[in-house]
This record gives structure tokens, sequence and C-alpha cells, in this order.
């Protein structure tokens, strides 16, 4: 595809005057290789590992950066889940392996590292339960490590003892960190129907399914999507206001595109996925709460906030796909609130709730993202809070998220100060009506019936092809019994004809239906 002049000046313009830039290049590592009995050689080998296979990742970004001009913000890795290398060493305390993985990350100069994570979608291992009671304190002790568990998924369900041990460790995590504004719990998620390719934190873990190291690339850009819906008239219809967003969408994911294959070719390692998703930063202007705003509703979180999103989210995925083959991650709108300056103007002004978050994740790619809660947030309360929204994730077949914050020693009104990405997170009203029967311990949530359905829609035309069976014309019993033409069948002779076509009109593959015909025609025959 040739680049003109124009769309170049273009693109330098995105970037000068409206936050274009490259989220963050990921790199995945696979540790399969590391596992080990002994938690301290595991350890060495973990680090080794890492600093060898990402040795030149920042400064292969920094130099597509400089060369190309647009700046890549993060420089980030991801790595299996430490849970399933854990399982063959005895250790309670997995703590070390997030030291280890923090010193690794500091070597390499990266700004985080994902994948201190377990899969309990169905059940709890030993191992993941080591992991999750080492989760507060590794999170505590770490400055670039980041946590993730998935405890529910669409065949599984949510595993309800997973989500109140997991409340209880976001909990654990805000009071660990107390004196620095609880920012434990914020570098910790809760998933349902987890991604393995994502390149974004805190949720990124390298699946199983991945090659041994491979480069994945999230793009960014609310305020090239907002500088571009601003230049609409104010007479433009809902259908030309999604065509801009695809528009702006394919331009956006196409520098996304051009910095993953180079990355990749650079370091000599797979490419693997673009994130489409639009992430905001705290900057004026590159919000998401903004765009929702152009698009027509009065302030985020006003009546038609969530059709507004997802008119975004739907939009912004057509337009990327056009740009790359290689989608995947979260790809959509992200709406974390300390995140977005929108966002947190809208919760200050009383125009967005924590109820109104819950309807809006589900049209968007995450869930209720980076959210000061009141520190005395009882912990039934937050496994409320994550259960609702396993929920939408399962019966909607979609990934959905948990980041809150329990700002411990803070109210209503109260705000928790990060600077850089995270921004700051006014704390947010909790509906105090908590029960305690999503904590009772042996619960579950099944899933759906998806296997079920796919059966079932195949089965009207097994079921419709034995009934054209049954319903054989007598003609054609007859020659297939070779009686003479003009001969007249009755009775048993007749079913029993019937019964051979059912038979052969149905084939091999229905044997198992085939059988209770012939049991029942049988007797009859005899």
């Amino acid at each position: 595809m040739a680049i003109t002049p124009a769309e170049i000046a273009e693109t330098r313009g995105m970037v000068a005057e409206q936050h274009l830039d490259i989220r963050t290049v990921t790199m995945g590592i696979s540790l399969m290789g590391c596992a080990d009995e002994d938690l301290g050689r595991m350890c060495t080998k973990v680090y080794d590992h890492v600093t060898s296979t990402a040795e030149h990742l920042v400064e292969t970004a920094e130099g597509i950066e400089r060369e190309y001009g647009i700046p890549i913000v993060n420089k980030r890795v991801s790595v299996t889940p430490v849970a399933q290398i854990a399982a063959c060493c005895a250790e309670e305390d997995l703590t070390p392996l997030a030291h280890a993985l923090d010193r690794a990350a500091e070597t390499l100069g990266i700004d985080y590292l994902g994948g201190f994570s377990a899969l309990v979608q169905k059940g709890i291992g030993d191992a993941d339960r080591r992991l999750i009671q080492s989760i507060p304190e590794a999170l505590a002790s770490t400055s670039r490590v980041c946590s993730s568990v998935n405890v529910a998924s669409l065949r599984a369900g949510i595993n309800m003892d997973a989500v109140l041990m997991v409340a209880q460790t976001v909990l654990d995590a805000a009071r660990l960190t107390a004196d620095e504004d609880s920012v434990g719990a914020s570098k910790f998620v809760v998933f349902a129907n987890m991604v393995e390719d994502s390149p974004f934190m805190a949720g990124a873990v390298h699946g199983s399914g991945e090659a041994d190291a491979v480069i994945n690339v999230g793009v960014s850009g609310p305020g090239v999507m907002a500088a571009a819906l601003e230049q609409l008239p104010e007479t433009a219809n809902m259908m030309e206001v999604a065509e801009e967003i695809k528009k702006t969408a394919f331009k956006i994911t196409r520098a996304g595109e051009l910095m993953s294959r180079e990355a990749a070719r650079r370091l000599g390692v797979e490419k693997g996925i673009v994130d489409l998703s639009l992430a905001p930063t705290p900057a004026i202007g590159d919000s998401v709460a903004r765009i929702l705003e152009i698009i027509g509703v009065g302030t985020c979180g006003g009546p038609g906030t969530t059709a507004a999103l997802a008119l975004l989210n739907d939009c912004v995925k057509k337009g990327g796909v056009m740009a790359t083959s290689s989608v995947g991650g979260l790809s959509g709108a992200f709406i974390p609130v300390s995140e977005d300056a929108g966002m947190i103007e809208a919760v200050e002004a009383g125009a967005l709730s924590l109820e109104k978050l819950e309807a809006m994740t589900c049209v968007c790619s995450v869930g209720l993202d980076m959210i000061a809660i009141p520190g005395d947030t009882p912990v039934e309360a937050i496994a409320g809070i994550i259960a609702d929204e396993m929920a939408i994730g399962v019966i909607n077949n979609k990934t959905t998220a948990v980041r809150v914050i329990p700002a411990i020693g803070k109210g209503v009104g109260d705000t928790v100060e990060y600077g850089g990405l995270f921004g700051r997170a006014p704390v947010m009203q909790v509906n105090p009506h908590a029960g305690t029967v999503f904590c009772a311990p042996r619960r579950a949530i099944p899933g759906t019936t998806q296997f079920a359905q796919e059966l079932g829609s195949r089965r009207p035309h097994r079921l419709f092809s034995w009934a054209r069976a049954v319903l054989a014309s007598r003609s054609t019993a007859t020659r297939r019994c070779g009686t003479r033409p003009g001969e007249k069948v009755e009775g048993p002779a007749l079913r029993t004809c019937r019964a051979k076509v059912r038979y052969e009109r149905m084939g091999r593959w229905a044997l198992p239906w085939a059988w209770p015909v012939w049991a029942f025609w049988e007797p009859r025959t005899r």
C-alpha cells in the first residue's frame, strides 16, 4: 500500500497535536523451560531467561521511535502464568518469583512486567492457591510486576470460591500499600474470559498457545479520534459519525501495524497481534469520555452513554481490521476512570456512577477499570462487584475485568493520586447493601449452554432428515423392497420397507438414530 506525502504529514500532525502514540510494545516470553523443584534455582532460571530474551527490547523500541517519529509510551514484557511453572515446587510463598521478575524488569529498563498470574475459572489447584495467597506481598514488595487471575469463562462459568479469594486479595494488596494510596491493588486485575495475547497491563500474560517469544503492540489515539469527530458538522448523522470513526481507527491501527512488523523483524521474534484498543491518558484531550460527549452525550455517564460507547467500540473494530490482519488482545475502547480526564470530571460532577460504569462494560472491551472505592468496603461487597462483572463476561461471551482500588483510610469525595499513566481517581460510592450468599464456600455459577446450543444447531437438520424418511412415499418403499410395479404393500411389510428407507437415507453417521427405529418396528414384523 502506497503512502502519500499528505498521509505522512497527517500522521505527523496526529503525533504533534492529537496525542497519537503507540501505547505499548510488549514482548511475550515463555517460561515453560524454567520450571524447577528448587525455588531458588527456578528464580535464577526465570531471571536469566527473561533478561536474555528481551535484552534488546528497549533499545530497539527507542530506535523505531526515533526513526518513525511516533512515540512508544511503554516497553513491557509478559510471561507465562507463573502458577503453571510453580506447580513443580512445594514452597508455600512464591513471592521470590515476583522478586526475580522485578529484578529482570529493572535490568531491562522496561516499565511493567505481567504474568504473576493464575487461571482458576474451573478449579483451584495447589499451585494456584499458593500463588494467589502470595499476590498481596508480591505487589507490595515490587514496583514493576503486575498480576491477574482468571476466575470465569464461557464454558466453565464463574468459580465463586475463586471470586471470594481474589476479593480478599484485592483488599490485602490495598492494605499492604496503604501508605502509597493503596497502589498495590492497581496492579491486580480479575478476569472473565482472559485473552492470552493482550499487550496491556495489568492483565498481560503469555498464553500457552503462543510461540517462545512474540511481539504484541497496543495502539492508542483517543485524542486523534476526538479531533476527527470535532471536524464533523453539527448536522452530521450517526452514519457519518460511524464512518469517520472507522476511517480514523484505520489510520491509527496502520501506524501500530507498521511498528509491530518492524519491531518483530529487528528483534528476530515472531510478530504477534495489534490491539486496537483506544487507551486514554490523564492528558487533556486524550479522553474516551470526550469522544462520547462529541458523539452526542451531554456528560459522560448521562443517558445515551452506553449507546454511544457501543457505537464507538463497534466502529473501532471495523476500522482497525482493515489495517491489520493480526487483530488480537482486547481491541475496543477502554474506560479506566483514573486514566481518563473526562471520566474523572464526570465522576466529580456526579454524572458517572459505579452502576453506570457496569452498564457500559456490557458493550466495551474491558470492565471496571482503575476505580477507587472507600477503604472500608467489606470483602463481601468487593466479591459481589467482581461476580457481577464476571457474569456480564460469561453471558455475553466477552472479556471483562475488574480492577478496583480500596483506598484505605479514604472515603467518598477523597482522591488517590498516582501520577504518570495511572493519573488520579476520585473515590466512588459503593452500594452498601451487599449480601453474603455469593461468599459462601463451595459455590459456583455454571457456564452457558453454548455446547448444547452448538449441538442443537445441528439437530434440526438430522431431525428433518429423519422426518422426511418417516414420511417416505409408498412408491419409494416398494421400489426399495423389490416389489413389482402395481403390487400393493400393506401392514408390517410396508412398515419394514419404510424403516429400511429411513436407515439408508440417514447413512452410517446416524446409526445411533437408526437403532431405535429398528427396535420399534422389528417386533411388529415378526
